[in-house]
């Protein structure tokens, strides 16, 4: 029988993968076709350091290796934005009993548009690269689609 899976950490990253022409990644995810996203996922441990969860992620979601020569490092930017939100129902059997919000630090990353990007088929079975307020307006979480419209501010 296999052991249980550890609780998710209440505090998570969001990174908004986008070109210099401010079009913007979006990621559809496996478990819930329709609900597109930008890159998000939670510390592996609580000492982790919230650009570190980041460069994991990115890689771990899209194949995209944050401190390579295509993609240097200074090219990830903490936005210093936070959100508290409200975990989905749906996705509280993740985390701890009783854990109903989660603490999302955002980040921005400037890509080339021409990056190649692979994603993880046990979590999103499609991209498209979009205008940044189409993307906005396709996300399904909220604030994955404000983050979306503060990128102009943060170039």
């Amino acid at each position: 029988m296999a052991a249980p899976r550890p609780s998710k950490i209440p505090e998570s990253v969001l990174v908004v993968i986008h070109s210099a022409a401010l079009e913007v990644l979006l990621i559809e995810r496996a478990d819930k076709p329709g609900f597109w996203q930008s890159v998000t996922g939670s510390k592996d441990a609580l000492d982790e350091p919230n650009d570190v969860t980041a460069r994991r992620e990115v890689f771990e979601e899209t194949g995209i290796e944050v401190g390579s020569a295509t993609v240097p490092l200074r090219n990830l930017r903490d936005w210093a934005l936070r959100n508290v939100y409200e975990i989905y129902p749906v996705w509280r059997h993740r985390y701890a009993v009783g854990v109903t919000h989660n603490t999302e630090h955002v980040f921005g990353l400037c890509v080339p548009r021409d990056v190649p990007v692979t994603l993880s088929p046990r979590e999103h079975v499609a991209l498209v690269w979009l205008p940044w307020r189409d993307a906005a307006d396709r996300c399904f979480s909220p604030s994955n689609a404000e983050a979306i419209l503060q990128l102009p501010r943060f170039l």
